[in-house]
């Protein structure tokens, strides 16, 4: 532990070494967050200040917990086996819920839902109440429903105006919803914090029960907290206060999905003793690059304040290239990436960064052109294919009859000759009786209610789905699904019809039979499922990385390009219209984010043209363009032919002598960006 303890820097081992009350670390990008978190945990578990068992560290991914269970168990030598309380706080709260389901109404046996299933129910619910859902999209619904449990609000608990006709028929929505999700034994994501955060209040005695085992909280990227998993935390901290919240207000990025920075920003006042950490020194990326990043966020005001350095190489200067459109962006970003692999540069360690996902198009057409392999970060995710999805939903009804959505998705999975008919009979019937679409097919069928061919079909599945239950008593689970793919005639459907999408899709059920094997039980299994986030997955052969921003935060790249600096897309404009000045700060975020991805190498541009819905758009370049520092910036645009210097800002638009395409906004620049 000593030596372990060497290899720290001063600010880490002050953070690592204060255990005991309320701590604070503001850790720039990086500065070794992650490393002090698990130098902190090792540390707390060596010197016997708490048994693991006694330590809750919570994350924001999967990826980012099976990181830190690793380096945890490596810096302790082999003296731990497990790290039972450490996860996401999804991961967490399901823990919770099992142990102590009936105290919300739930069977510890509960499906959790996903966004496909979510949907699906809000539309059958929309129908039956007459709502048309081309003007009010379920998705629609979903977010203020999301929003709602994010700020800890049941539908009884939720208060609106009158004159608010939208949002109290959104409201009504969900109070069916809800209810509908308890009669199915299941959750969604927000119940899952939302129901321990009731559990937890309503029950002062299971609140104390975790509050006294848990001598330390560890919480892992702070900044990104909503309010309702802030106040999950706060709920469970023990009377000595010791948690540690370890995150970078520059690095909060996602208010759209419900983070609020207040959390960071205020954590001094909710705990008015507590220490403050900053990790300034980066081992990331180059001076030029720290710089670069450093001087344009320094424009924030909403920030505690911290500047990142390096004793490592001041590195090449982060280059500004400005491009005619879209289209000659993604052409030269190619060029310069094929020389970058001339050098025996890996595509593995190339990313480009876009603000909006439909910016990836060109650079797609591009590489597919040039021959050079690329993977989209964020696109259809493994468990959302639909074969994956098929599979896996029989699978949850064998693992519990009360999951209607499981039990709707395979019911004429393969086609059995089961229609619409029959199934609007079993929803009508399944209301009407307040039972589970399964126990509403078996009592149809004693009432004789469905026609023969019906009968039989659904006697036939009935009586597959009982051997199922039965066999997964004597079976593993993967073996289990062969067999379920067999009987079911799923496997023959796919192998009767030879072309290469089916192809796939039995290649993806080989891959879902093997990801299986990693798991224990058939319930393990399904809450992996659930829980997985968009970035775990398997980054396989040498690709060029495209993605969001968004997505990109907590990666590193050696080579970042971030293509789109112009106003309206980067600051995005529906951003700014919607919260202002706040938004604008959050985007300047998102900006540092971007650059401090890089480790050597980073490539900002902007066009003078944007294609949009299949025409060219006039560009103006981005006002953090302005914000970024003189030195460390090699500035590579092309001027157009003379500029008046007097022109003002608020001109639309401004010509070459040619006309051959527009260059907004230019002259603004002239004096920075010509040389």
């Amino acid at each position: 532990m000593e030596n372990f303890l060497k290899e720290l820097n001063d600010g880490q081992r002050s953070a690592v070494l204060n255990t005991e009350g309320p701590t604070l670390v503001v850790a720039g990008a990086g500065s070794g967050k992650t490393k002090v978190l698990t130098s902190r945990l090792a540390y707390i578990v060596n010197e016997k200040k708490a048994y693991p068992n006694q330590i809750l560290c919570v994350t924001f991914t999967n990826k980012a917990a099976k990181e830190m269970r690793d380096r945890v168990l490596k810096n302790l030598n082999g003296k731990l086996s497990s790290l039972s309380w450490l996860g996401t706080f999804h991961a967490i709260s399901v823990k919770f819920l099992r142990r102590h389901a009936e105290a919300v109404g739930l069977k510890s046996n509960f499906t959790i839902l996903d966004t496909d299933d979510q949907k699906k129910l809000i539309r059958n619910i929309s129908k039956a109440e007459n709502i048309d859902v081309k003007k009010i999209s379920p998705q629609f619904i979903l977010a203020f429903i999301d929003r709602w449990k994010n700020k800890g609000l049941l539908p009884e608990e939720v208060k609106l105006s009158k004159n608010l006709i939208l949002e109290n028929q959104i409201l009504k929505i969900y109070k069916i919803y809800q209810r509908k999700i308890i009669d199915l034994n299941s959750c969604d994501f927000g119940d899952l914090i939302l129901y321990c955060v009731k559990l937890f209040e309503k029950n002062p005695d299971i609140r104390k029960i975790y509050s006294n085992n848990f001598k330390y909280i560890l919480v892992d990227e702070y900044q990104d907290t909503n309010f309702i998993q802030n106040k999950w935390l706060n709920l469970i901290v023990n009377e000595n206060k010791n948690i540690c919240c370890v995150g970078d207000d520059d690095q909060s990025i996602y208010s759209w999905r419900g983070a609020e920075i207040k959390n960071f920003l205020s954590f001094d006042k909710v705990y008015p003793k507590c220490k403050i950490f900053k990790l300034e020194q980066n081992y990331r990326s180059t001076k030029n690059i720290l710089d670069t990043a450093s001087y344009l966020i320094s424009h924030n005001k909403d920030r505690l304040g911290k500047k990142l350095w390096t004793d490592g190489d001041k590195g090449d200067l982060v280059k500004l290239n400005c491009y005619k459109n879209g289209k000659e962006e993604a052409h030269e970003i190619g060029n310069i990436i094929e020389e970058n692999v001339k050098k025996n540069n890996s595509l593995n360690d190339i990313a480009i960064l876009v603000r909006a996902i439909y910016q990836t198009r060109e650079f797609e057409e591009r590489f597919l052109k040039i021959g050079i392999n690329y993977r989209i970060i964020g696109g259809i995710k493994f468990y959302e294919r639909a074969e994956v999805k098929d599979a896996i939903c029989y699978l949850r009804i064998v693992n519990q009859k009360f999951d209607d959505l499981a039990y709707e998705r395979i019911i004429n999975t393969p086609r059995r000759g089961i229609g619409s008919a029959t199934i609007k009979q079993l929803h009508e019937f399944s209301s009407k009786n307040k039972i589970c679409l399964e126990d509403a097919s078996r009592k149809l069928l004693q009432l004789n209610k469905f026609k023969p061919k019906t009968k039989t079909l659904i006697k036939q599945l009935l009586g597959m789905i009982d051997k199922w239950r039965s066999d997964l008593k004597k079976l593993k689970h993967y073996d289990l699904l062969k067999m379920i793919l067999d009987e079911s005639g799923y496997s023959g459907m796919l192998k009767n019809k030879k072309d290469l999408e089916n192809e796939n899709r039995i290649e993806n059920l080989k891959e879902l039979l093997r990801a299986m094997n990693d798991y224990d039980n058939l319930q393990g299994f399904l809450e992996h499922v659930a829980l997985a986030t968009s970035i775990d997955q398997e980054w396989g052969d040498e690709k060029i990385n495209i993605m969001t921003i968004h997505a990109a935060k907590g990666l590193e790249f050696k080579t970042v390009f971030l293509p789109g600096w112009e106003e309206g897309l980067f600051p995005h404009q529906k951003s700014l219209e919607e919260k202002g000045d706040f938004a604008l700060e959050e985007e300047r975020r998102l900006a540092y984010v971007g650059i401090t991805r890089a480790k050597k190498n980073s490539y900002i541009s902007f066009a003078n043209q944007r294609a949009w819905h299949g025409e060219w758009m006039d560009s103006l370049p981005s006002r953090f363009i302005n914000e970024l520092p003189e030195e460390g910036i090699e500035r590579n645009e092309k001027p157009q032919k003379e500029i008046s210097d007097d022109f003002d800002f608020n001109q639309d638009e401004i010509f070459d002598e040619n006309e051959e395409y527009r260059s907004p906004g230019w002259a603004r620049l002239k004096k920075k960006l010509i040389k």
